[in-house]
């Protein structure tokens, strides 16, 4: 999703305007923070990927035509930077746990329109994303957080990945129930009906004589990219109002995927992020004026 000046910007940039690159980097740092620091799990390391982006962005800016959007461009770019780090740090443990900003705890505790229980319980399913998407592989964490916490279409998230759009979906569709499954008991959603809904097509096909239950949960996710026909989606919808274990099961995939899609909205750059990614762009710009 573009900012409505970026192409402004953009255009400016590209003709030597080193305010309007600056601007423009500028409005795109957190975006970049934000994905560094879920897929590589390293604040320092996050910090790192948005300073090379940025300046890579720089750097290449004028070269820049249009043919992807800027998002796309410099998701591709980030996504490399992270690999990079992924594996200087092989021999590191594969994943750190992230300790919550102190700004953005004193934030929600400061709101007066939620009281000490619902903040406890908002940091906890919170927190909880954070270490469902964290504990995906990575190939499987960085499609959900270009496609549910990014917003980018599958065919943005295929050009960022050098993925088929097919592709991109079935990681999606198994990356999103994962993620379901590990929050669904903070979602109301009893242990018991997590696992019986997380039963796949095969052994839902094989037990079809019994009245077994489809796979709803694929099937929602599959709906929600436009990949089953409206008879099917008619039939999910009938046998969902009738079985309310279904019925929980999708209210909690609709619940993850909309926290998801809110996820990067508690990231905010630490302010000595910002300034040192500040200095390094302007030495970067003073260096090439």
């Amino acid at each position: 999703m573009e900012e409505p000046d970026d192409q402004q910007f953009l255009e400016r940039a590209r003709a030597g305007d080193a305010e309007a690159l600056e601007k423009l980097l500028e409005q795109r740092q957190a975006q970049v923070y934000r994905f560094g620091l879920k897929m590589c799990r390293d604040p320092e390391d996050a910090k790192d990927v948005a300073q090379d982006t940025l300046i890579a962005m720089a750097r290449g800016v004028r070269d820049f035509r249009g043919a992807s959007s800027i998002s796309t461009w410099l998701y591709s770019v980030a996504r490399s930077f992270c690999i990079k780090k992924r594996r200087k740090s092989k021999f590191a443990p594969e994943e750190r746990s992230l300790d919550a900003d102190a700004a953005v705890e004193a934030r929600r505790l400061a709101d007066p329109s939620k009281g000490p229980e619902e903040l406890l319980a908002g940091r906890q399913v919170e927190r909880a994303l954070d270490e469902a998407i964290g504990a995906l592989e990575p190939m499987y964490r960085e499609v959900l957080l270009l496609r549910d916490v990014e917003g980018l279409t599958a065919p943005e998230v295929g050009e960022v990945l050098g993925l088929s759009v097919q592709a991109v979906k079935s990681r999606l569709h198994r990356a999103r129930l994962v993620v379901r499954a590990r929050l669904a008991p903070l979602l109301g959603m009893p242990m018991e009906a997590t696992a019986a809904a997380a039963v796949g097509a095969a052994t839902a096909a094989a037990n079809s004589a019994a009245s077994a239950c489809p796979d709803v949960l694929t099937l929602f996710s599959r709906h929600l990219e436009d990949e089953i026909s409206a008879d099917v989606c008619a039939e999910l919808e009938r046998h969902v109002a009738s079985c309310a274990r279904c019925r929980g099961a999708c209210d909690s995939l609709k619940r993850t995927l909309a926290l998801c899609r809110t996820a990067g909205n508690s990231v905010e750059v630490p302010s000595e992020v910002q300034k040192s990614v500040k200095v390094a762009l302007r030495d970067f710009l003073g260096e090439n004026a």
